[in-house]
């Protein structure tokens, strides 16, 4: 299989699990000690790093590691935008198109060597 859609494949898993494990506690267990959310949103940070840390390691075979930070970040705001509205119920901004119109900047210039 290629190694970078591979890599897009595991990073794209292992946020959704992060997003939950960072986010998904302020609304599930927003009444329970922070202790709790703490210990639950480890549990799920290790199903994330089961991911996290084989994509890295085969995206590494075929990115460098700004590279790998940059798709990342891609993929983290991509899934973080609807997360956000349609689970966490907020308002969509328009600041989510400013930062992810950033975040393309950046795309192009970790990734303008291959565009050449």
């Amino acid at each position: 299989m290629n190694p970078t859609f591979t890599t897009i494949g595991l990073l794209c898993l292992s946020n959704l699990f992060m997003t939950f494990a960072w986010y998904g506690h302020l609304k599930t267990l927003n009444s329970k000690p922070w202790i709790i959310a703490a210990l639950v949103s480890w549990g799920i940070a290790l199903f994330e790093y089961l991911l996290q840390v084989p994509a890295n390691r085969i995206g590494y075979t075929v990115m460098n590691v700004g590279q790998l930070k940059i798709l990342q970040e891609v993929i983290t705001l991509s899934l973080f935008v609807p997360f956000a509205v349609f689970y966490m119920k907020e308002p969509l901004k328009l600041d989510y198109l400013w930062a992810g119109l950033c975040i393309l900047g950046a795309v192009y210039f970790m990734f303008r060597s291959e565009l050449h």
